[in-house]
C-alpha cells in the first residue's frame, strides 16, 4: 500500500459515521442538579437546611404552624445521609462529593446560585477548584432571588466577572449555559428584553451571553417558549407525572417541539420522589424508588428521544428525596429514615450503569 493510499484508509476510519459519533459522545451529556445549602454548627456556627421547616399547605390552614427539625438525627428529609449533617462549605465534603460524582460517570455539576447569597456563594471557588481537580464542569442552576430581569441581569454581570474565568467553569460551543428556575413567573415580553438580541437589556453579544434553558412546567408554556427568546428548556421534576413537563409520555411532544423551533430539550430524571418530613400534605407526589426500577424507567424514557442531554435531579436534595447521594438506614424516635437497602452507594453505580448506556447508544 503507497502512502496515498494508506492516507485515505485513515481519513474513511476517522470520518466514518460510527467514528463521528464516537468523537461528539461526552460525559458533559449528562449533567446533575446540585446543592449547595447545607451547614451545621462546627463549620457554619449552627445548622441550615437540616433543620428544614415543615412547610405550610397553600389553602389549607390544617397544616400551618408546624415548626421546623431541629437537625442532628432530626432533619428535614426522609432519607438520612451516609456522611450526616455536612457543610456544604467544607472543602473535605466538597471533595467526597465531586468523587462521588465523577465515580457515577456524570460531567457537569449544576450548582444552586442564589446570587450574591453570603452562605451559598462564598464556597463557589472551592467547588470549581475541586470539580476541576476531577475533570468534572460547573454550571449554574438560577433560583429565583431576582424580582426582575434588571436585577438578574446585574447579578449575572458579578457572576461571569467573578468566575467564568475559571477552566471548570461550564461552556457548551464556547458559551455558558444556565438554568433559569421558575422562568415562567416573568412574562415573556420581559424575557425577551434580556435574551432577544435587539432587546433593551439584551445579553447577546456581550460578556452575559449564553445558552439560557427556562424551565417547562405546563403545556401551555410553549407560547412562552415561542415568544421570550430562551435557548431550550428543562423538565426538572423527578416526581413522574407531577407535571406536562415531568410526564415521560410528553417527551416526544416537547422533543419535536424543540426542533420545530430550534431549541434545546434536556428531559430531567430522577430515582423518586419523597417529602413528606417538609410538605406533609404532598403524598400524592411520592414515587417509589422501586429499588431502582423508577429510575431506570425513566433515565431509559430520556435516552430513547436522543437528547443533546439529560439531567439528573439530583445529587443532593435530601428534602424532596431525589438525591442519589448515599444514604443509610436510621430511626430516631417513632420515625425510621428510608434507604437504599443494603448498598448505600446503589445509586452512584446505579447512574454510571445508566450514563454508560445512554452514551453508548448516541
Amino acid at each position: 500500500m503507497n502512502f496515498k493510499s494508506f492516507l485515505v484508509l485513515i481519513l474513511l476510519i476517522c470520518f466514518s459515521p460510527k467514528s463521528i459519533a464516537q468523537a461528539k459522545k461526552s460525559r458533559d451529556q449528562v449533567q446533575i442538579f446540585y446543592y449547595g445549602w447545607y451547614g451545621n454548627p462546627a463549620v457554619d456556627g449552627k445548622y441550615y437546611h437540616w433543620n428544614h421547616d415543615i412547610l405550610p399547605h397553600w389553602n389549607n390552614p390544617k397544616w400551618n404552624n408546624l415548626g421546623n427539625y431541629k437537625g442532628a438525627d432530626d432533619i428535614g428529609a426522609n432519607f438520612y445521609p451516609e456522611l450526616g449533617n455536612y457543610s456544604s462549605n467544607d472543602p473535605g465534603i466538597i471533595r467526597q462529593h465531586m468523587k462521588m460524582i465523577k465515580e457515577s460517570g456524570v460531567g457537569v455539576v449544576v450548582l444552586s446560585w442564589l446570587g450574591k447569597d453570603p452562605f451559598v456563594d462564598k464556597s463557589i471557588t472551592a467547588y470549581l477548584d475541586i470539580a476541576d481537580q476531577f475533570g468534572l464542569k460547573i454550571a449554574f442552576h438560577i433560583e429565583p432571588f431576582y424580582k426582575n430581569i434588571t436585577e438578574l441581569r446585574d447579578q449575572l454581570s458579578y457572576l461571569v466577572k467573578t468566575y467564568s474565568h475559571h477552566h471548570a467553569f461550564y461552556r457548551k460551543d464556547g458559551k455558558p449555559l444556565y438554568y433559569i428556575y421558575d422562568s415562567y413567573k416573568i412574562s415573556p415580553e420581559e424575557w425577551s428584553k434580556l435574551l432577544s438580541v435587539h432587546g433593551e437589556k439584551t445579553v447577546r453579544n456581550t460578556e452575559l451571553d449564553g445558552l439560557y434553558i427556562g424551565l417547562w412546567v405546563e403545556k401551555e408554556h410553549g407560547s412562552f417558549f415561542e415568544k421570550s427568546n430562551f435557548d431550550g428548556f428543562y423538565t426538572y421534576f423527578a416526581s413522574e407525572g407531577f407535571v406536562f413537563g415531568s410526564t415521560v409520555s410528553n417527551w416526544t411532544y416537547l422533543s419535536q417541539y424543540a426542533k420545530d423551533h430550534h431549541l434545546m430539550f434536556i428531559p430531567c430524571v430522577g430515582p423518586g420522589y419523597s417529602d413528606t418530613r417538609i410538605r406533609p400534605w404532598n403524598e400524592s407526589n411520592f414515587k417509589s424508588r422501586e429499588n431502582g426500577i423508577y429510575y431506570e424507567k425513566m433515565f431509559n424514557a430520556a435516552a430513547k428521544i436522543h437528547p443533546d442531554f439529560i439531567g439528573i435531579t439530583s445529587f443532593n436534595e435530601w428534602h424532596e428525596g431525589t438525591q442519589i447521594e448515599p444514604a443509610v438506614p436510621k430511626k430516631t424516635g417513632s420515625f425510621k429514615y428510608e434507604d437504599y437497602g443494603k448498598d448505600s452507594w446503589m445509586y452512584i453505580k446505579e447512574t454510571k450503569r445508566l450514563t454508560d448506556q445512554f452514551l453508548k447508544g448516541q
